[in-house]
């Protein structure tokens, strides 16, 4: 009872796993589609168990047949529930084991999301994921864990590297190919070929952040759950501690010392990628071998991240294949070279006991399961894009999925920016110069000839000039411009929340290895219109209340206007800027 109890508990903290994934896809995405990936993990589950629960669990998990090729389909969940949830001699119920292996099926579905994030039709991602739970894992998850051929030739996968995670990260690689690159993301020439490589950050790092974390918290639960004894979950506790710690660190130097910076983005796939790694032999390796797995799993998730991207052009958004498939692949070869006969598995790797037999086991495993999931993806993602079509079309996409496949305006629609809530900071002192660059390049004044366009109905006053100047401003200045055109007697002004390109020459930066050639970053636009006060005292005081000594202290644009109108009382030219009554 308390190991069944453990055992559902760990189940609890896996199921925990998809909100992380659905944090991390939907951080790592644009903001115009959080929506549509939150739902897409959503159904993954509930499809899910749809299916699973109709012919996949049995697949996996009932009578041998055809020499251990798949478990023999049966319905006793429910034609024979009480015996189903009847506790055995030995062993767990079958309520147990249904409901942990259900939620490492839906595991392996939702790793596939984020690869094929921001162009995939809704409906059709539906289909794959039905597809997938109901028999292209089960079976080949019935090999490793269901008493199937490859279990009883001795090949190790405690808890999923390749069952679940190379198999989600294949059916990642396949569907995005399959897929093609997210509008913009690449350039070509004429002839097809690429020519430049563009960056699409994601909205929210904080959020891919909450998700790693979150899946970190999970993964004790997706390796530990099955633990018979405290010594040996104690030390299943430590590999899963070590390993993605070590992985993380090392993403860190070896990005801070290639990109001279480290990268947040990368970090964070390095922690799954170690995660990922030591679940295949989380009970087989030593603190050693954990130790090992983490460093070759932070500099491979890099390596592959960029190969993907700059080399064979393939869009993964959020980093599935390099974390999933390739430390899958990584970490179930592991076994086979670091497995030592003193942790609780007690097999026994290549490096500690110059036995090849586990690592020839592991790699026979690696390349039959990959075998069939790559055959039944290619025939799964075919079918469904020659019949129903896999991608949305490019209005779709650039307007959003959130939109165009869910009607919903905005996955934040209470959150958009209040200008009273964000611009009351930065004060009205006069700005810390602390950059050495000139005040006509820091904050630059353009002269436009084009009058501005207004409705007039009688010219007018002769001999009064009016004057817009457009006003464009770091966020943290706001307040100190606000309060120096008022002094100067400015009482009436519009303010714009905008977003303004925030890259200086010469310093690029990365966003997962790609350049970033155009930063936009939140800027304020103050409009005002003068006549009496000298345009040149109002450029004067902006300029005093913005410059700071930066390249992007702002900038003033002015502009001659024809006539202003107000519409109440329908004065016009000086007296319509006029507020007294």
């Amino acid at each position: 009872m308390t190991v069944e109890f453990w055992f559902l508990i760990g189940a609890a903290l896996v199921f925990w796993i998809q909100a992380g994934f659905a944090m991390v896809e939907t951080g790592f995405t644009r903001a115009k589609n959080a929506g549509n990936i939150i739902m897409k993990n959503l159904m993954d589950f509930c499809i899910g168990t749809v299916v699973f629960s109709l012919l996949g669990y049995t697949l996996m998990m009932g009578e041998n047949c055809l020499a251990g090729l798949i478990g023999m389909p049966n319905m006793d969940m429910w034609t024979h529930f009480k015996d189903f949830i009847a506790s055995p001699a030995d062993g767990f119920t079958g309520a147990s084991t249904f409901v942990f292996n259900l939620i490492f099926c839906a595991t392996t579905a939702t790793i596939v999301s984020g690869a094929m994030a921001e162009r995939t039709k809704f409906s059709s991602y539906c289909i794959y994921s039905a597809v997938i739970s109901l028999f292209i894992y089960p079976i080949e998850a019935h090999w490793i864990w269901g008493g199937g051929w490859l279990s009883a030739l001795g090949f190790h996968d405690y808890a999923g590297s390749c069952a679940i995670h190379m198999v989600g990260g294949i059916a990642a690689l396949i569907g995005a190919i399959m897929l093609g690159a997210r509008t913009g993301k690449y350039e070509r020439d004429l002839e097809g070929k690429v020519i430049k490589v563009n960056a699409i950050p994601g909205h929210s790092i904080p959020l891919g952040a909450l998700g790693v974390f979150i899946l970190w918290l999970g993964w004790y639960g997706f390796n530990g759950a099955a633990a018979t004894s405290a010594s040996e979950l104690a030390s299943i506790f430590l590999t899963t501690t070590i390993a993605p710690s070590v992985a993380t660190v090392t993403t860190m130097i070896y990005t801070w010392v290639k990109n001279k910076k480290p990268d947040v983005s990368m970090c964070l796939n390095a922690s799954l990628a170690g995660l990922v790694a030591v679940t295949a032999g989380c009970d087989a390796f030593d603190a050693l071998g954990a130790t090992v797995v983490g460093l070759v799993s932070g500099v491979l998730v890099v390596v592959i991240v960029e190969v993907l991207d700059l080399k064979l052009h393939i869009d993964d958004p959020v980093g599935a294949v390099p974390v999933h498939m390739a430390n899958g692949i990584w970490g179930t070869l592991a076994v086979g070279l670091l497995a030592t006969p003193s942790a609780p598995a007690g097999l026994s790797g290549l490096f500690y006991t110059g036995s090849f037999r586990q690592f020839g086991l592991q790699l026979l495993g690696v390349v039959t399961v990959g075998a069939w999931a790559a055959a039944m993806m290619l025939l799964t993602f075919y079918i469904i894009k020659k019949t129903h079509g896999l991608r949305c079309t490019v209005e779709e996409e650039l307007v959003g999925l959130d939109k165009s496949e869910h009607g919903l305006p905005s996955a934040y629609a209470d959150f958009a920016p209040a200008i009273s809530g964000t611009f009351s900071f930065g004060g009205a002192e006069a700005p810390a110069v602390t950059g050495d660059t000139p005040m006509a390049e820091a904050v630059p004044v353009t002269k436009e000839a084009v009058p501005v366009s207004v409705t007039v109905k009688k010219e007018p006053a002769a001999g009064v000039k009016m004057t817009k100047l457009e006003i464009v401003c770091k966020e943290s200045r706001f307040e100190a411009l606000k309060n120096a055109l008022m002094e100067l007697g400015v009482t009436g002004m519009t303010v714009s929340h905008v977003m303004g390109c925030g890259m200086q020459k010469g310093t690029p930066e990365y966003y997962r290895g790609v350049p970033i050639e155009v930063n936009l970053l939140p800027k304020v636009q103050v409009d005002v219109v003068v006549s009496k006060i000298p345009v040149s005292a109002v450029i004067e005081a902006a300029k005093k209340a913005l410059y700071t000594g930066h390249i992007g202290d702002g900038k003033i644009f002015v502009y001659d206007v024809e006539n202003v109108v107000k519409v109440r009382t329908g004065e016009e030219g000086y007296d319509a800027l006029q507020d007294v009554e």
